[in-house]
């Protein structure tokens, strides 16, 4: 990996995104203390970044790979992700969703003419299932986030970030599976002069934070968090990539995100997902330590259940 292949990648995903604003708060900045960029991916197609890792993975396919289709397992963003970018690029999509995702993920897989397989609520059926298209469909199985080609894809919105902001001190992600967090640390190394990457994560949910610690991924034997799209693990792909580049992994509790997610929608006036308001958490938590500093953040997404906020409770 170097920063020419991160910029193909770029140049290769550019027309099927978004390049996503980056937003500002004059409020927001006098309560870090500092000069914060919100990098807006709940603009992004589909309502999130996932939509580049996905674009990128279908895209490196070759014509005989993309005419057998891909398939993945994901009952959320990247479930939308793939079918919309392949629904894009002309290449069907099998989608394996556990029985009891929320009904309004299930439609708007279908909305992207996604094709969903259902199999119960644990990994193993959904491992299963996914392997079962591979063989009978000869589909392409691309992983939601250990996978080269969707990290790399993902670290095009730190890359865009840095473009418009070349002097951030620091980035702030969330951190769940790691793919987007891997391809943020790669696009700092490459685009930035000594910009250093945080993640947030729920405590509830802290297998990445802990993985540091042991220097092994490390697996949740339970992920009570408001912040779902956190709940999966690291994988072989990134977490070495985390291992070797990442600053540090800041655990924020449940009430601290729900904080951070109503401050963004009461005082910026956009809807972010709870994943999102992690990496903000993050920052609320740290903010002693980055006073006067210029932060990025990536708003990882705004798809969210209006009928289940945590707000509102």
């Amino acid at each position: 990996m170097n920063k020419i292949t991160l910029q193909n990648v770029h140049n290769r995903i550019k027309s099927y995104i978004h390049r996503t604003p980056v937003l500002t708060s004059q409020l927001i900045d006098n309560l870090c203390d500092a000069n914060v960029f919100f990098k807006c991916e709940n603009f992004q197609k589909m309502g999130a970044f996932k939509m580049r890792g996905a674009t990128n993975a279908i895209l490196n396919l070759t014509d005989t790979q993309k005419s057998k289709g891909v398939v993945t397992h994901s009952s959320g963003n990247f479930a939308q992700a793939l079918s919309l970018a392949a629904k894009q690029i002309g290449v069907k999509a099998f989608i394996v969703m556990p029985k009891n995702a929320p009904q309004v993920k299930k439609d708007a897989v279908k909305t992207y003419e996604g094709i969903i397989i259902e199999c119960e609520s644990n990994i193993k059926a959904r491992e299963k299932e996914a392997h079962k298209i591979v063989i009978k469909k000869g589909a392409m199985f691309i992983h939601p986030s250990n996978d080269d080609d969707v990290i790399y894809g993902q670290g095009t919105a730190a890359i865009e970030l840095l473009e418009d902001y070349p002097d951030l001190d620091y980035i702030f992600t969330p951190v769940g599976g790691g793919g987007l967090l891997a391809g943020t640390l790669l696009a700092a190394k490459y685009f930035s002069k000594n910009c250093k990457v945080i993640a947030g994560e729920p405590k509830e949910a802290d297998d990445a934070y802990r993985s540091l610690l042991s220097g092994n991924i490390e697996k949740n034997e339970t992920s009570n968090t408001i912040a779902d799209g956190l709940r999966t693990h690291l994988g072989d792909r990134n977490f070495p990539i985390i291992k070797k580049y990442v600053e540090k992994i800041i655990r924020v509790e449940e009430d601290e995100i729900i904080h951070a997610m109503k401050l963004i929608w009461e005082r910026m006036k956009i809807i972010i997902e709870p994943s999102s308001a992690v990496a903000f958490a993050a920052v609320l938590k740290e903010k002693e330590a980055l006073k006067n500093k210029n932060i990025g953040v990536i708003i990882s997404g705004g798809n969210v259940d209006l009928s289940n906020l945590p707000f509102n409770k």
